[in-house]
């Protein structure tokens, strides 16, 4: 595992960058010991705030994490929190999955640009491409809750098509899905 730390606004000591070491570095590999990646850390400070982001690609999934308060090692034990919470619920679903899928068999025998710019609001200021991979809809789910988004666009394995899933206010999941066109009529 590789810390790659940035920094805005402030200066990374040494007792910072063991802290962090520490807290998160030990997290991921309690979490992910046989696995080798980056680690992403950004800090940044802005007037009294201290934000702390931190992204964690594995494989084809990035569980990201982000904290922000009025003190860099009180955002630091809070991201850490929120990583472990992640990498839990990431690691679980894992097992269950490997479970579900080791039961099917035995029963069944015979990739980011960002333009920054100020302007008005009605101007685009931050653009992200990414390859659409398929994956299903509860994938698509876990993948933004990784992410700690409010929204999650992907290819839909079932029908090639893309999709968004989406969290609503009740806390449920909404997905809306693309329609297939063909010469100006729907095709079914």
């Amino acid at each position: 595992m590789n810390l790659i730390i940035h920094s805005k606004n402030l200066q990374i000591t040494d007792a910072l960058k063991v802290y962090v070491n520490q807290k998160i570095g030990l997290a991921v590999e309690h979490y992910f010991p046989e696995t080798t990646f980056h680690v992403h850390i950004n800090l940044s400070v802005f007037k009294n705030n201290h934000c702390i982001e931190v992204t964690v690609p594995i494989g084809d999934i990035t569980i990201r994490a982000e904290e922000q308060t009025a003190d860099m090692y009180k955002s630091i034990d809070l991201v850490e929190e929120k990583l472990k919470r992640q990498f839990r619920k990431y690691k679980t679903r894992l097992n269950r999955k490997a479970r579900k899928e080791k039961m099917l068999v035995s029963s069944n025998q015979p990739q980011n640009f960002d333009d920054k710019s100020d302007g008005d609001e009605d101007k685009v200021v931050r653009l992200k491409q990414f390859q659409l991979k398929p994956m299903s809809a509860e994938e698509a789910i876990l993948q933004m809750n990784l992410l700690d988004h409010q929204f999650f666009v992907f290819q839909n394995a079932e029908n090639d098509l893309m999709s968004v899933v989406y969290k609503r206010k009740n806390g449920q999941y909404g997905l809306i899905a693309s329609d297939i066109v063909e010469n100006g009529n729907k095709a079914i």
